[in-house]
């Protein structure tokens, strides 16, 4: 149950005399956001916010702590993730947490259907340069899924091979937000752009010989991208670029 239909079950309780008003109280206190032990405070009011509940950031966090927020989270929210999740962190989680899924390239972990259904029209369109920027694309892949939007991939059809991109147009032909990780000089997104009629949201990697400066080279180019309509996250967040493609095709759902 979303938090938005969980708030309208509490109210329609209340209203029909299910639920007095005490014990309504009660509920709502942790309604907003909700202490767990004395690390963290979920934030239960932000898929009421934003459309998409929080996410657990791993790196920095014990496994105890990651299992404890999904417990919390687990009883509000359709799908509770956590990114950048290791292998051996994953392998104690699954001890811990039931129902607990891994997603090995994206280094995701989450509690979800078995299969979501999309909840918004339109697509997605997720692009890699080259096979190693596959765990940012994957990430950016899973979290567009997780968050209910239908994904088609296109791996590995960076610039030194243009024709590889060229062959597959199709795929920017039908996709409505395109989504374009890439590593090295960064080429691929104003390239996708020059050829694509939607908008474009590059992602630069930290894949890249020594000149490449752990992604600065490819976030530069990006950056400086000489195509119209590229929009540019930060370096490895596949994560925050499914978001925003995301936050795209809700806004345009709702000026329908």
């Amino acid at each position: 149950m979303s938090q938005t239909e969980a708030l309208q079950s509490l109210l329609n309780a209340v209203a029909a005399g299910e639920v007095n008003p005490e014990v309504a109280l009660e509920k709502l206190k942790h309604f907003a956001f909700e202490p767990v032990g004395d690390f963290a405070k979920v934030d239960h009011h932000r898929s009421l916010r934003t459309g998409f509940p929080e996410t657990i950031w791993g790196p920095g966090k014990t496994p105890e702590q990651i299992a404890a927020i999904m417990e919390v989270m687990r009883d509000r929210n359709p799908v509770v993730m956590a990114t950048r999740i290791d292998p051996a962190v994953s392998d104690q989680l699954q001890e811990k947490v039931i129902g607990l899924r891994y997603y090995p390239t994206a280094r995701i972990c989450a509690i979800s259907p078995i299969t979501i259904e999309p909840q918004y029209p339109g697509t997605i369109g997720i692009l890699s340069a080259g096979t190693a920027d596959l765990p940012v694309a994957e990430e950016a892949a899973v979290t567009a899924e997780l968050s209910g939007f239908r994904v088609q991939r296109l791996w590995d059809v960076g610039v030194a091979g243009i024709h590889r991109l060229l062959s597959n147009r199709h795929v920017l032909e039908s996709a409505n937000v395109l989504i374009v990780v890439a590593g090295m000089e960064g080429a691929l997104p104003s390239v996708v752009a020059g050829l694509a009629d939607c908008p474009v949201i590059a992602v630069p990697t930290s894949v890249g010989y020594g000149a490449s400066f752990g992604g600065l080279a490819p976030l530069l180019t990006m950056l400086n991208s000489c195509a119209a309509g590229v929009g540019v996250v930060n370096i490895d967040n596949g994560f925050g670029a499914a978001i925003l493609a995301g936050q795209i095709l809700r806004t345009a759902y709702k000026l329908q």
